[in-house]
């Protein structure tokens, strides 16, 4: 049964910083691309970060302002998602998800979808 799953979320003032988690297992994700992608209330799920399987190719959504950065080590079969310098506008139950590279890393056809960690940052 593959599985991923999310750890690291929870509640931060702004300006703070947070670092998500997320452990893979069930099958082999060997050439997999992983990415993160949030859904705030009331507003539709959106890419956050994607990195390829060697890790050379990574791509982030333009709002983040370099703010992200997305890591993955392939021996434990894990990926994490650093964020910096957090808004309030950055609320949101993020996912992690692994994906059939198609592409730029955010293009890849994701299968796998973890069940989420919420992360919320007050003003």
């Amino acid at each position: 049964q593959v599985q991923l799953v999310e750890s690291g979320g929870g509640l931060v003032q702004a300006g703070g910083s947070l670092r998500l988690s997320c452990a893979a297992s069930g099958r082999t994700f060997s050439g997999w691309t992983m990415g993160w992608f949030r859904q705030a209330p009331g507003k539709e799920r959106e890419f956050v970060a994607a990195i390829s399987w060697s890790g050379v190719n990574t791509d982030y959504a333009d709002s983040l302002k370099g703010r992200f950065t997305i890591s993955r080590d392939n021996a434990k079969i894990t990926v994490a998602l650093q964020m910096n310098s957090l808004e309030p506008e950055d609320t949101a139950v993020y996912y992690c998800a692994a994906g059939v590279p198609t592409g730029a890393p955010r293009q890849a056809t994701y299968r796998y979808w973890g069940q989420g960690t919420q992360v919320t940052v007050s003003s």
